[in-house]
């Protein structure tokens, strides 16, 4: 593994020569934004099987998909904004420079269930029903887009010697990832500079299978509409939360210390154990229906 750009030192695995772009007649292309692109074709592919599978128009499903892309891709973008806004107060116009990267899934999570609020009102559907089968579009989009992380050797966290250990070449990383403790821990082999750390979007990709894995299985059993929204809910917030307390690039909640996402998981985690505790009266709906 020796010379390796990435490698996982305990799993026997090893990437040379790393690459995060190609070209295409000149023009660069990320590998992140090719990946993203593809978890959301997969995202709409699942979402419109499962509302097949329930007698619901896929289209719709299409329609809401060209309006929910965007707002949930300005939704990460403001998020990842309002957190880091000593970074942009001094040049508003790199709010709008997304090429230089810094967008954070929850407010993209947020954008898109806002978008899909505003939809389900204006077509007079259910906001629920549909949202059952849009976060299996979701979080199969969520698994996919992290690996966008890897190419980009970014949303890693602190140092690790676990079995997952991933080591870094120290060129290859963004500043703003390092912290003093990983810094501290730095390896060399034949003079270059490595870290090693906790991939955590590969916790995230991970843990996010394991959700779809049980929404597929769940949705035959569901008890009310609105149901599988809020399982996702609780179980991607108890992941992120345990996640975000690993990474070493926590957007924090205005000088508080407190890592923004960390704190949004557990609210909303709790928030959609007792929804699903006390059951379809305190979720505003009546059992099980369709669009």
């Amino acid at each position: 593994m020796n010379g390796a750009d990435i490698s996982f030192v305990y799993l026997g695995i090893a990437i040379q020569n790393l690459r995060n772009d190609l070209y295409i007649f000149g023009f660069r292309i990320a590998y992140y934004g090719i990946i993203i692109g593809l978890g959301m074709l997969a995202g709409i592919w699942i979402a419109q099987s499962d509302a097949k599978r329930r007698g619901q128009d896929p289209e719709v499903y299409l329609d809401f998909a060209l309006y929910g892309i965007i707002f949930a891709i300005i939704g990460a973008r403001i998020y990842y904004v309002i957190f880091q806004w000593d970074n942009y107060k001094g040049d508003l116009l790199q709010i709008f420079n997304l090429r230089a990267g810094g967008l954070a899934i929850y407010g993209g999570v947020i954008g898109a269930i806002l978008t899909l609020v505003i939809f389900t009102r204006i077509r007079k559907i259910s906001f629920f029903s549909m949202a059952d089968s849009g976060v299996l579009g979701l979080v199969t989009g969520q698994i996919i887009g992290r690996w966008g992380n890897f190419f980009n050797c970014e949303a890693f966290g602190g140092y690790t010697d676990s079995l997952f250990a991933m080591r870094i070449k120290l060129s290859l990383v963004s500043d703003g990832m390092l912290t003093p403790d990983v810094l501290s821990q730095r390896i060399v082999e034949n003079g270059v500079e490595y870290i090693q750390v906790h991939p955590t979007f590969l916790y995230e990709s991970l843990w996010n299978l394991g959700l779809l894995g049980f929404l597929l299985w769940y949705r035959y059993r569901k008890r009310f509409d609105g149901e599988m929204l809020w399982i996702y809910l609780l179980g991607y917030g108890v992941g992120r939360f345990w996640i975000e307390g690993l990474r070493t690039d926590q957007l924090i909640l205005f000088h508080t210390g407190i890592p923004v996402s960390q704190a949004l998981s557990l609210m909303l985690a709790l928030a959609a154990a007792a929804v699903l505790f006390l059951g379809p009266r305190l979720a505003g709906q009546k059992p099980k229906g369709e669009l």
